[in-house]
């Protein structure tokens, strides 16, 4: 991919993030959000792995300072570095059941982190085996909606930049060919 095209994957990858990221701010059902799925396709479409890494933290950051801090916010923070990490194993190609899986397993990621850190910081629940035995058993309705989401929103992501991407190298290929 010569340099123009690195540039235009950039700013797709950014614009589709944007876009994403819009949906914190408009209304949405509970548990229904782009972010995990953000942080999953960041670590796969974006070949800078600290920048991959370091954008979901970002936004969240940004978008927090609008919308208002929580005491568990290094737990999440933490589960979305963790994400891009996984999706660092990803590729820009679509494949299916690779994107399935590392979908399910952010969402699960993402579980576990959010919810210790609400047992953790919030003062809902014991401090004992107890208490968060009993956090993650009262975090489970809310883990359909999340898991929903999570996986059409990062089916939609890998999508629209497989896309995007096969459409930018077949008009590569196209201007390279020689004009008979």
């Amino acid at each position: 991919m010569n340099g123009k095209n690195k540039f235009l994957k950039l700013i797709i990858g950014l614009s589709i993030l944007a876009l994403m990221l819009s949906f914190r701010f408009l209304p949405h059902p509970p548990n229904v959000s782009p972010l995990v799925a953000m942080a999953l396709f960041g670590g796969g479409y974006f070949s800078n792995k600290k920048f991959a890494l370091a954008l979901p933290i970002l936004i969240l950051f940004l978008s927090d300072l609008i919308l208002g801090f929580y005491p568990g916010v290094l737990f999440v923070y933490s589960s979305f570095l963790l994400i891009g990490l996984l999706g660092t194993r990803l590729s820009t190609r679509f494949e299916g059941l690779k994107i399935l899986g590392a979908s399910l397993g952010s969402s699960i990621l993402f579980f576990i982190g959010s919810n210790l850190g609400v047992w953790w910081t919030s003062g809902m629940y014991s401090k004992s085996f107890a208490g968060l035995i009993q956090c993650y058993t009262m975090a489970i309705p809310f883990f359909r909606s999340s898991l929903v989401s999570d996986l059409v929103f990062s089916f939609a992501l890998f999508g629209i930049a497989a896309v995007v991407l096969r459409w930018l190298n077949r008009e590569s290929e196209i201007l390279q060919k020689p004009q008979v």
